[in-house]
């Protein structure tokens, strides 16, 4: 059996932090505002600066496909221009436009019913907050916001048996999401927690898969599976508008600098449709191999990693790994990121790692004599980081698989074969 409480948990803000919660919360309204107006008005386009009130109005039942209800439609027509315009995390827009979308749909139901209503408008101070966007703790909690993380303490009953102290003191009871809200001076999170019997849980017991993705300059991403995704197109272009951009800077007129910012919105317009598609088949492949996690490297500190990527690819790697993130969830499949170190110097075969063992593109073990691409290599190497996260942290949870191209690989670097045939 399950049981779900929402616990009202008052907190403590820490000295200057309540600006960065303001404004937090400000944007997360201009996201869902935003997505309101662009999903209400039939995909319409909006003026970058909307502030004002929903009219209200009333349309018949027959006006089907007028308004947007499609949360993937919202996220690929809107992602983009608020990740530009903001300083959110991929998660907090995504929820925004999210929120958006789940009132529109409300709205939309009550206009087929021939009710009046009116384009949903958000003016409450809240935000919406996951485990992606906040680390829940059982004395505090750990929230995104525009320029990092804060942590906030829990101000809680001193009786253990009065809400919301008595779920948030009982480990069998576990945070989902929650509600960040400011309300008479004060900031409130109304967390969403969960309990559920321990011999009832089978979706936490069972098998888990997850595909490692490796990022680099000849192939954008490489997955555990042995699919490759090229760069080429990405680099020929790129090159193309860097010759097109000096061009023009040669030029060094008015017309010429007005060309130039064409070409760059022109050029991030065509990698952001490139990147989609890679972020699409990234998450195809996962479903079809029954991944519960797509497993990139952390990006923090690539251009150490990859010293002879641009600006550009390091772009491109941020941005293929939040089109994935957002867009994963909807398929039920998780986008994470591990500590990279090695990943491209370790044999994935025996974990010999050794600076020898790659040679440019390819991979040569100098302990064990396992050879293969160095990505393919690599991307098996960051699924079995996961894994070792996973068994280090301790969590009970279900054991986890790297997904080859044929087969499996365990944390102990062990290969499952479907059949005899090697990988």
């Amino acid at each position: 059996m399950e049981y779900r409480r929402t616990a009202v948990i008052k907190l403590d803000i820490p000295e200057g932090a309540d600006s960065l919660l303001r404004e937090t919360v400000d944007q997360f309204k201009h996201c869902a505002n935003t997505a309101s107006e662009w999903c209400w008005h039939g995909r319409r386009q909006i003026p970058e600066e909307s502030g004002c009130q929903p009219e209200t109005r009333r349309v018949s039942g027959d006006d089907d496909g007028y308004h947007v209800t499609s949360k993937a439609k919202a996220e690929r027509a809107l992602y983009d221009q608020l990740r530009d315009k903001t300083d959110l995390t991929a998660n907090l827009i995504q929820k925004g436009i999210r929120r958006a979308v789940e009132a529109v749909k409300s709205g939309v139901e009550r206009l087929k019913r021939g009710e009046n209503t009116s384009r949903p408008y958000f003016s409450a101070d809240s935000a919406v907050y996951d485990k992606r966007s906040a680390t829940f703790h059982r004395d505090h909690v750990s929230l995104s916001t525009v320029d990092g993380r804060i942590a906030c303490d829990y101000i809680l009953p001193d009786d253990s048996e009065k809400p919301p102290t008595k779920y948030i003191s009982d480990e069998d009871f576990e945070f989902r999401m929650a509600h960040l809200q400011y309300r008479d001076g004060d900031w409130y999170l109304h967390a969403s927690m969960r309990k559920v019997e321990a011999n009832e849980s089978e979706s936490d017991s069972k098998h888990r898969t997850v595909l490692g993705v490796d990022l680099g300059v000849n192939n954008i991403a490489v997955a555990s599976t042995g699919r490759f995704w090229s760069a080429d197109e990405f680099n020929h272009w790129r090159k193309e508008y860097e010759k097109r951009r000096g061009s023009l800077q040669q030029c060094g007129s008015r017309h010429a600098h007005e060309n130039i910012e064409s070409v760059g919105r022109k050029e991030t317009g065509r990698f952001e449709i490139h990147l989609h598609t890679v972020a699409n088949e990234l998450i195809e492949e996962a479903v079809e191999n029954d991944c519960s996690h797509i497993v990139f490297e952390d990006l923090t500190h690539i251009r150490e990693n990859i010293p002879e990527a641009t600006w550009q690819h390091l772009w491109a790697f941020r941005r293929l790994f939040e089109y994935v993130e957002y867009k994963a969830e909807e398929h039920g499949v998780e986008a994470v990121q591990v500590d990279p170190r090695n990943t491209s110097k370790r044999c994935s075969t025996c974990g010999f790692t050794h600076d020898d063992n790659r040679h440019q593109e390819s991979f040569e073990c100098k302990q064990c004599g396992y050879k293969n691409h160095v990505d393919y290599n690599a991307s098996k190497n960051i699924g079995l980081q996961y894994l070792r996260r996973r068994q280090n942290a301790d969590d009970g949870g279900a054991p986890v698989d790297v997904r080859l191209n044929r087969g499996t690989l365990n944390v102990s670097g062990e290969y499952i074969p479907p059949a005899s045939i090697e990988a």
